[in-house]
C-alpha cells in the first residue's frame, strides 16, 4: 500500500525541511513530513496561550468539558482501524496488538479523565471558628507534551487527555521516528475541542522539541523517553523553573521464586520482555530465577522463545515484528556481540532470517554470570532477556535493586509473606505480584532514580497539571487590630 493511501503528509503543518518516516518492515519511506521550526513553535504555543487566557476551554463547566472529552474518545473508536494501521505501519508493532489493545487504551484515556474530573473535590479547613479556608485546584497553563516512539498513540493520548481534562491547553510533539498515528489522532479530535486547546508539532527533538521546552510561554513539561534525553529536557525546564515530569528508562527485574506457578511465571516473563517487540520501558529484562528451579525454567523459557513467531506486523499470526529503526536495531544487536564475556547466548542474537528488508531481530536470551555485566546494567529496549540465578529472597532483592533504574519489578511466588516482603524491599515505582503488565490509571505510574521524576495516573496527573490556591475568608466581621488609631 502506498503511503498516500494511509497518511496525508500535507495535513501536517511545518515550516522547516522534510524528514522521512520509515516503515520498519520494509525500510521504505512512507511519509515525508515538514519539520516545525522556531516560527511554527511560536505559533503553536501562542494558540495554546490564547485559548487558555480567554478561558474558552478551562472556563467551561465540568459537564461540558466531560462531554467533549467523551466525544473525542468516540472519534478515536470510530477511526480505530485507520489509526491501528497507521500505528502498526509506522512502529512495526503487530497490528493485532495495536487494534486489540492500544487504540482502545487511547479512547479509554479520554473517558477515564472525563470521569475523573467529575470526582475531583476541593479541601476545606475549619479549625478556626472565625475563618473558613479552602484549597482549590486550577489549571497551570500551557503544557508541552513530548511522547515516545514505542507506543505513540497509547502514551501520547494519555498526556493529551490528562493535560486538557484539568483545563490546560497543550502542544504535543511526538517522536520523529513514529509520528503518523498520533498525528492523525490529534487531527481527529481537534475539531471537537475549542480552537487552540490541542496543538501538534512534528520535528526532531534537538530542534522542534528543544524550542518547545525552552519557550517562554510554556508553563510545564511532560516527557516520556530515554533517560539521557530526559536529563537534557529536565535541565532546560529547570533553568526556567518549569515543573516537569519525566517517565524515563528501566531495567526491571522479573523475580521467579521456586514456589511460583512456573507455567504462569514463564508466560508472564515472556510477555514481560517480548511484547511490544520488546520495546517498552517497563520490560522485565532481568529475569532472576531461584537456583532450585533455574535449569527447568531456563530450558522452558528458551524453548518458548525460539518458537515466537517473527513476521510482518499485518500478519495476524505475528508475535514480534521489526524494531522501530535501523539505528535501534544496531543498538540492540550490539549487546549480543558481548555474549562470551560473562554471558552465554542461549537464543537469538542476530537479525532474523527470511526477510529481505526490515529491522527484524530474533528474540534473544543470554545467561549472565553477574548482575554487574553491561547487559544487566544498561537499558537495551529490545527483545533481549538476561537470565540470572539467585538463592535467597534477600539475594533477589539485592540484585533487583542493584541498578541505576527503578521503574518496575515483577515477582512470581505463591507465598504471601514473600509477596509482602517484595513490595517493601524492592526500590521501584511499580511492583507487580503474579501479574504481567497491568496499568490501573487511578494509581501513579513512575519510577525511582534514573527511571524518572514524577508520575502519571489519576491523582498524580491532577497534582501535576493543576496548582493549588488557598482561599481564606471570615465567617463574620472579625475584629481587627487598629494600628495607628486614636
Amino acid at each position: 500500500m502506498s503511503h498516500s493511501a494511509i497518511f496525508d503528509s500535507n495535513a501536517v503543518r511545518g515550516d522547516g525541511p522534510l524528514f522521512d518516516v520509515i516503515d520498519p518492515a520494509t525500510e521504505e519511506a512512507i511519509a515525508a513530513i515538514p519539520e516545525a521550526g522556531p516560527a511554527l513553535v511560536d505559533r503553536a504555543v501562542a494558540a495554546a496561550r490564547t485559548s487558555f487566557a480567554d478561558r474558552r476551554w478551562r472556563g467551561l463547566d465540568i459537564e461540558a468539558r466531560q462531554a467533549l472529552l467523551r466525544r473525542a474518545a468516540d472519534a478515536i473508536d470510530a477511526a480505530a482501524d485507520e489509526l491501528a494501521e497507521l500505528e502498526s505501519r509506522n512502529t512495526g508493532i503487530p497490528l493485532s496488538l495495536i487494534r486489540g489493545r492500544q487504540i482502545g487504551r487511547a479512547a479509554y484515556n479520554f473517558r477515564f479523565f472525563a470521569d475523573y474530573i467529575g470526582q475531583s473535590t476541593a479541601e476545606l479547613y475549619e479549625q478556626s471558628g472565625d475563618y473558613l479556608t479552602f484549597v482549590r485546584r486550577e489549571p497551570v497553563g500551557v503544557a508541552a507534551l513530548i511522547s515516545p516512539w514505542n507506543a505513540p498513540i497509547a502514551l501520547g493520548s494519555m498526556k493529551v487527555a490528562a493535560a486538557i481534562a484539568f483545563g490546560n491547553s497543550c502542544v504535543l510533539k511526538p517522536s520523529e521516528v513514529a509520528p503518523l498515528g498520533i498525528s492523525r489522532l490529534i487531527e481527529l479530535i481537534q475539531p471537537i475541542l475549542p480552537e487552540g486547546v490541542v496543538n501538534l508539532l512534528n520535528g526532531r527533538g534537538q530542534t522542534t522539541g528543544d524550542a518547545l521546552v525552552r519557550h517562554q510561554d510554556v508553563d510545564l513539561v511532560s516527557f516520556t523517553g530515554g533517560t539521557r534525553t530526559g536529563a537534557h529536557i529536565l535541565s532546560a525546564a529547570g533553568a526556567r523553573l518549569k515543573p516537569a515530569t519525566m517517565e524515563l528508562g528501566g531495567k526491571s527485574a522479573n523475580i521467579i521464586f521456586a514456589d511460583a506457578d512456573l507455567d504462569r511465571a514463564i508466560d508472564g516473563a515472556l510477555l514481560g520482555i517480548f511484547s511490544n517487540n520488546g520495546q517498552q520501558c517497563l520490560a522485565g529484562s532481568r529475569i532472576l530465577v531461584q537456583r532450585t528451579v533455574y535449569d527447568a525454567f531456563v530450558a522452558a523459557f528458551v524453548a518458548r522463545t525460539k518458537r515466537i513467531r517473527i513476521g510482518h506486523p499485518a500478519d495476524p499470526a505475528t508475535e514480534i515484528g521489526p524494531l522501530a529503526s535501523r539505528q535501534h536495531m544496531e543498538h540492540v544487536l550490539s549487546f549480543a556481540d558481548e555474549a562470551g564475556a560473562g554471558a552465554r547466548l542461549l537464543a537469538g542474537g542476530r537479525r532474523a532470517a527470511g526477510f529481505q528488508q526490515g529491522f527484524y531481530v530474533e528474540p534473544t536470551v543470554v545467561a549472565v554470570d553477574s548482575n554487574s555485566h553491561r547487559i544487566c546494567q544498561e537499558e537495551i529496549f529490545g527483545p533481549f532477556a538476561a537470565l540470572l540465578p539467585f538463592d535467597t529472597a534477600e539475594d533477589a532483592w539485592a540484585i533487583a535493586n542493584d541498578s541505576r533504574f527503578g521503574l518496575a519489578c515483577y515477582v512470581w511466588t505463591q507465598s504471601l509473606s514473600t509477596a509482602i516482603a517484595a513490595q517493601d524491599a524492592i526500590a521501584a515505582g511499580v511492583v507487580w505480584i503474579n501479574t504481567p503488565m497491568m496499568r490501573e490509571l487511578r494509581a501513579p505510574f513512575g519510577g525511582y532514580r534514573d527511571s524518572g521524576i514524577g508520575a502519571e495516573g489519576g491523582r498524580a496527573c491532577e497534582a501535576f497539571y493543576t496548582r493549588q490556591k488557598t482561599v481564606t475568608m471570615p465567617r463574620r466581621a472579625v475584629p481587627l487590630r487598629r494600628l495607628g488609631a486614636d
